[in-house]
């Protein structure tokens, strides 16, 4: 289960590069294990806000969707409006919704009908502890492939297996 906004600025930031071969890293992820498909959750950006980032973002979506034994889960933006009390500034700004909800629903959903018996979710999301100790808590098993910096502790606490995502494993899956 992959956190693809988490994912994706994890890798910026750690100047990791972002050009990955998503089955490959599965795979590596998986070690000696059965991979059985991959999950990938993004939100798309808006194609009026910023028609090229938008070409470049499909055109990647379009590239997941080829992957094999992969399934691209899309949320979607919501645009807030916020007005200042005091002096009546509006501010404007999207929100990523739907992702975080669709891991921790589909995390649930699959060990309580017994698809999988190890979830590794890529995320440095904190918010995703609740949904990793339902799974635990169904008698399943989650690991967390995290980052070194940014990574939350409290998910790495709850997880039964951490996975470090270094330079080392992001050079065997670069496309």
């Amino acid at each position: 289960f992959i956190d693809g906004s988490n994912f994706y600025h994890n890798l910026k930031s750690h100047h990791f590069g972002t050009r990955i071969e998503f089955k490959k890293f599965s795979e590596l992820l998986c070690g000696s294990r059965k991979h059985i498909r991959t999950y990938y959750y993004n939100t798309p950006l808006s194609q009026q806000d910023d028609p090229e980032e938008y070409k470049k973002q499909q055109l990647f979506f379009n590239n997941l969707r080829r992957t094999p034994y992969l399934e691209l889960k899309l949320g979607y933006f919501l645009k807030i409006t916020k007005t200042c009390k005091h002096c009546g500034h509006t501010v404007s700004y999207p929100v990523e919704k739907g992702c975080d909800v669709g891991i921790a629903v589909d995390m649930m959903n699959m060990a309580y009908k017994k698809l999988y018996d190890v979830a590794i979710l890529v995320s440095s999301d904190g918010d995703l502890g609740s949904a990793c100790q339902c799974v635990k808590d169904l008698g399943k098993h989650i690991e967390n492939a995290y980052f070194q910096k940014g990574s939350s502790k409290h998910l790495l606490d709850i997880c039964d297996v951490r996975l470090l995502i270094d330079q080392g494993l992001i050079d065997k899956c670069k496309l």
